[in-house]
């Protein structure tokens, strides 16, 4: 009994006193949770009485609120912690090497991947683990839901799985839950394009788009890196990402990456409060174990 009160003693921090009943007082509240101490002690409690603080806590003030502007899609896996991110590029290997082969010489979406891996500065090892485990994993199904999210804006939902019904099941959870649901035409709002990422800083629109125009790409979009670095899209054809990304190399612009994205061509205009549903949406469907990324076509309204 004596030990139990001597750690007892050693709990209490200095914002708390004594009442004359033996009950510990946090700034103006006795907390009587506790048989007396004095009971305990079998004697008058000897700690010096300290002056009383109130402890105030308030939810709103913990709470945080993302712009949009700063929410990061899950276009190669965005935001959350870098295990779940590796996770993400491992699994696009795994479709990579499932519809090319392992050789990334002779795969070009195999060797963006493992440029893109090396940006998010993934292990080398950790990178031929995922090559390896592709080959020896049993063949998953890869699967692209069509959806609609809160506000009107469509989905697509690249998807992973060696249970189509659970994955499936989920997904269609996931979007009831947070207002949106499955549909059919979404896909028809988006375009598989390549996609080349280059740093933008010190480059105005103008400039960025003269160098599109001689390096073959069709479109240039501002955008921001996880640390809100102003970045470069430069949208092109398919069978033009290499040349594209070699000629703007040529002309002294350092790129990111490159890589097969969905581009849309039908962007979604959203308010402040339908934007935070769609982040919310977005957030809970990227943690969502068989979804490789998500695409979608908003565009914030000023």
């Amino acid at each position: 009994m004596a030990g139990g009160v001597v750690l007892l003693r050693g709990l209490l921090p200095r914002y708390c006193r004594m009442s004359a009943f033996g009950s510990v007082v946090l700034g103006q509240r006795i907390c009587s949770a506790h048989p007396p101490v004095a009971v305990l002690l079998d004697q008058p409690p000897k700690w010096t009485p300290q002056p009383g603080r109130a402890i105030h806590y308030c939810s709103v003030m913990c709470a945080g609120h993302n712009k949009w502007s700063k929410v990061k899609h899950v276009k190669g896996p965005k935001d959350a912690s870098r295990s779940r991110m590796f996770t993400k590029l491992s699994m696009m290997i795994r479709v990579a090497v499932k519809e090319g082969g392992s050789n990334p010489e002779f795969n070009v979406q195999l060797a963006n991947l493992i440029e893109q891996c090396r940006s998010k500065n993934m292990p080398k090892a950790s990178i031929e683990v995922a090559i390896k485990g592709a080959e020896k994993a049993k063949s998953g199904t890869y699967s692209l839901y069509e959806a609609r999210g809160p506000g009107g804006f469509l989905l697509l939902i690249e998807v992973l799985t060696d249970n189509n019904t659970r994955a499936h099941q989920e997904i269609k959870y996931l979007l009831n839950k947070h207002g949106g649901m499955l549909c059919d035409g979404a896909r028809h709002s988006f375009e598989r394009k390549g996609v080349v990422l280059a740093l933008g800083d010190g480059m105005s629109l103008d400039s960025a788009l003269e160098l599109a125009i001689e390096a073959g790409a069709e479109d240039v979009r501002e955008t921001e890196d996880e640390d809100e670095k102003p970045l470069l899209q430069f949208v092109c054809e398919v069978s033009a990402l290499h040349g594209v990304r070699s000629t703007l190399e040529g002309l002294g612009v350092p790129t990111v990456s490159a890589g097969l994205e969905f581009v849309t061509h039908n962007p979604a205009l959203l308010h402040l409060e339908q934007l935070e549903a769609a982040s919310r949406l977005l957030d809970v469907l990227s943690d969502c174990s068989d979804v490789i990324r998500v695409w979608d076509n908003i565009q914030a309204q000023d």
